[in-house]
């Protein structure tokens, strides 16, 4: 089956959540250029994995909706969060967090950045290197 392409897929979203998607898109692309963008039908979303030796490892999402788009990242709870952005705990999610943004929604692009750049990160260590560096930052 031949990929859909990301702009063939945001085609059917109102034009504001393209717009947003495509931001989102734009940044994570900036902070992780090697990234590989692909559309995952069943998944209802845009997914980006990074190369990792000779595998790729899955980290980040864009994942529109008709009223919102959310930035997830696969590892998010095991990311720092100095800005206070990421949700997704209150789900009871295990291990994915996201931010979300409305049509005209400002985009804290420097912060998601900063956040995709240590999500690609997270996902090219291993899990026992994940644990560590988790249980090296937690509080007392």
């Amino acid at each position: 089956m031949e990929p859909i392409p990301p702009d063939l897929f945001l085609e059917s979203y109102p034009p504001g959540i393209r717009a947003a998607a495509d931001e989102l898109r734009a940044i994570v692309l900036k902070a992780v250029p090697d990234a590989i963008e692909r559309v995952r039908i069943g998944w209802r979303l845009i997914g980006y994995d990074v190369p990792s030796g000779r595998r790729t490892r899955y980290f980040a999402f864009v994942a529109p909706e008709n009223e919102h788009v959310h930035l997830g990242f696969e590892y998010g709870a095991a990311m720092t969060d100095p800005d206070g952005l990421l949700r997704g705990a209150h789900l009871k999610l295990r291990t994915v967090r996201f931010v979300t943004y409305e049509p005209g929604e400002a985009i804290p692009e420097d912060a998601l950045v900063a956040y995709t750049r240590e999500a690609a990160r997270l996902a090219t260590m291993s899990r026992a290197d994940r644990l560590a560096w988790e249980l090296g930052r937690a509080e007392p």
